[in-house]
């Protein structure tokens, strides 16, 4: 694995999805979770890497005339690694709860599948009466879990991806693009 502090300064970015392409793809999916009138939706963004694609989600669901409420879970898979441990962690919890509640889970990347279906099965388990999954990205990869999102932004290059809320090492989350990390 590289050492990420001094990597960072010779790194580059290729961009794959641009910012004007993302705002359009989130408002056609805002457009497609209002299509579905779920009553009293409550939207659980997992952190971090999600946090802006979550933020820009909300907005758009607003414009489409929905009032979701908003709820924050951290889960980690990675830490500091550019690779994924293969285990899940609750790393912060929900505060309020989700029984009898519609969700919509919202992650950053599908890609092994084992953090956006451990928060399903929890939030399922836990009394939702619905849970839906959004992610901004589908990676085109052999999942570790069977698990396919109701709602998804673009498919996904099988490459390391930063920007527009993801990191590499707590790098490059303010990007408003999604690129891939070409290290130098």
């Amino acid at each position: 694995m590289p050492n990420l502090d001094v990597a960072a300064r010779r790194d580059r970015i290729d961009a794959i999805f641009n910012a004007e392409e993302i705002a359009a793809k989130v408002t056609e999916l805002a457009q497609s979770i209002a299509a579905l009138h779920l009553d009293g939706l409550l939207v659980v963004a997992i952190l971090k890497g999600s946090f802006v694609f979550a933020a820009d989600l909300i907005r758009a669901l607003h414009h489409a005339g929905l009032t979701p409420e908003v709820e924050f879970m951290t889960l980690s898979g990675y830490r500091k690694s550019l690779t994924s441990s293969g285990q899940v962690q609750i790393v912060r919890d929900l505060e309020g709860d989700v029984r009898d509640r519609n969700v919509l889970l919202v992650g950053d990347i599908l890609e092994s599948g084992r953090t956006l279906a451990f928060a399903k099965d929890l939030l399922a388990a836990r009394g939702a009466k619905s849970v839906r999954t959004c992610v901004l990205l589908d990676k085109a990869v052999r999942r570790a879990v069977e698990i396919e999102a109701d709602f998804k932004g673009f498919d996904c290059p099988n490459v390391f991806v930063v920007g527009y809320g993801m990191d590499a090492g707590h790098r490059f989350r303010e990007l408003p693009f999604v690129g891939r990390l070409v290290q130098g």
